[in-house]
C-alpha cells in the first residue's frame, strides 16, 4: 500500500476510536444526571442493576472496539515506518507506536475507574441494612 493510503487508514482509525466513545459518553451522561437528581434513591434494585449493566455493556463493547482499532493502528505505524521515503507526516505518525500503547493502557485504566464510579453513583444511595 502507498503512503497516502496508509495515512488515510490512520485517519480512519483515529476517527473510529473517537466515535466509539460517543455511546458510552451518552450513557454516562444519563447515569450522571439521574444520580445527581436522586432518581436512583427510590428506584428498585432491579433498575439500579439494569443501569449498571447497560453502562458496563456499553463501555465494554466500546473498549473492545477501541482496543482492536489501536492494535490495527499499531501495525499501521510499522508499515509507515517501513516506507522507503516517507513524508514528515508519515514519519511523525510512524513514531506514534509507544503513544498508542499508552492510549490502550489509559483506556483500560480509565474505563475501570469510571465503572467503579458508576457503581458507586447508582448503588451508593442504597440505605444500609
Amino acid at each position: 500500500m502507498d503512503e497516502i493510503g496508509l495515512v488515510k487508514i490512520w485517519n480512519v482509525k483515529r476517527t473510529q476510536v473517537i466515535n466509539a466513545q460517543i455511546a458510552p459518553t451518552l450513557v454516562l451522561i444519563a447515569v450522571l444526571v439521574l444520580a445527581a437528581l436522586g432518581y436512583f434513591d427510590g428506584a428498585p434494585n432491579s433498575v439500579k442493576y439494569l443501569a449498571i449493566g447497560v453502562s458496563a455493556a456499553t463501555g465494554i463493547l466500546a473498549l473492545i472496539s477501541q482496543y482492536a482499532t489501536i492494535r490495527e493502528a499499531q501495525r499501521l505505524v510499522v508499515d509507515l515506518g517501513n516506507l522507503e521515503r516517507p513524508s514528515e507526516l508519515s514519519q511523525k505518525i510512524a513514531a506514534s507506536g509507544s503513544f498508542l500503547s499508552l492510549v490502550a493502557l489509559a483506556l483500560v485504566v480509565i474505563s475501570i475507574g469510571i465503572f467503579v464510579l458508576v457503581v458507586w453513583a447508582v448503588l451508593g444511595s442504597i440505605p444500609p441494612k
